[in-house]
């Protein structure tokens, strides 16, 4: 068993008790760890095979690696639903990081659908209510793939991700499927420093996490510091040169008015993420009808 240094309580696993001491001590986290019922896990498997995933790189053209850094690509494939933040434009940053940065995507599948119906009631039923902000609904989700790149000389393990935040405003959930995840909740000291773990779970496969107020989503930093490989979870999904055996929906909330189609980017955002565009087009009548409907602008535009 692990102690959480801030509270001495048991978290390995995050069992019964244990979660409604930590409620107790700092309200705005949920555990569920068996959130997905098997009919709902299935549903999300098969769906699940449908997409095509891609690889993006942290940089472009127009918006090129601060001086001192290099180009390079994300950990691992990643999809969005809902709105897609592609990570050359920057992602989701109030109050200042807002326009044209989160391009409008596709919907929620109907499976996707129910279980967010399920994750929003439930926040609003747990959480303090001024911990959700106005207007609040889990409208995007960004879907991480967790494995292994296969496609280099040597397999490299990514199934991690360094200690961030989320900023779009009120709760986040996470919902896992695959090999469980050693998930922390760090107080970051700057590089210089070894950040201090406040508190740490293993997110088990069909498990839901939420998390949200003042103290676990905007004081604290989050990561994942790795993935297991131990129950032979493997997804065959529609993505190159990686092998997955965890993935993570990531839902949160941005305010429509944040929200814009393909076509109203500026040119040069547009330009940056075409090549993104056109490869999700390959798949998707949604990004296919985006490609459409900017060539449409551009032509009338031309006129």
């Amino acid at each position: 068993m692990e102690l959480c240094p801030s509270s001495g309580f048991r978290l390995e696993p995050l069992d019964v008790l244990c979660q409604i001491a930590v409620q107790m001590f700092r309200p705005g986290l949920h555990y569920d760890p068996r959130f997905l019922d098997p009919a709902d896990r299935a549903a999300v498997l098969e769906w699940l095979k449908t997409l095509h995933p891609i690889w993006e790189q942290r940089f472009s053209p127009h918006h090129p690696p601060p001086e001192g850094q290099l180009q390079r690509p994300l950990l691992r494939p990643v999809y969005w639903l809902g709105n897609w933040q592609f990570a050359c434009l920057g992602y989701y940053r109030p109050p200042r990081g807002t326009k044209n940065r989160c391009v409008e995507a596709e919907p929620f599948p109907p499976v996707i659908r129910r279980l967010v119906t399920r994750m929003e009631r439930m926040v609003h039923q747990r959480f303090p209510r001024g911990y959700v902000p106005r207007g609040w609904k889990l409208n995007t989700c960004l879907i991480n793939l967790y494995g292994e790149r296969t496609d280099v000389e040597k397999p490299v393990d990514t199934a991690r991700v360094g200690e961030h935040k989320d900023f779009e405003p009120g709760p986040v959930a996470s919902l896992s499927l695959g090999e469980r995840a050693l998930f922390q909740f760090v107080e970051s000291r700057g590089k210089q420093h070894r950040s201090e773990v406040v508190l740490q779970q293993w997110l088990e496969d069909g498990s839901l996490q939420v998390f949200g107020g003042e103290f676990w989503k905007d004081r604290l930093f989050h990561r994942v510091q790795r993935v297991e490989d131990r129950e032979d979870h493997t997804f065959k999904l529609s993505v190159d040169g990686f092998k997955t055996r965890r993935v993570n929906f990531t839902f949160r909330y941005v305010p429509e008015a944040d929200i814009i189609p393909y076509r109203q980017l500026p040119q040069t955002d547009a330009s940056d993420v075409r090549g993104y565009v056109q490869e999700l087009a390959r798949h998707s009548p949604f990004f296919e009808k985006e490609l459409r409907d900017m060539k449409g602008a551009d032509s009338a535009m031309a006129r």
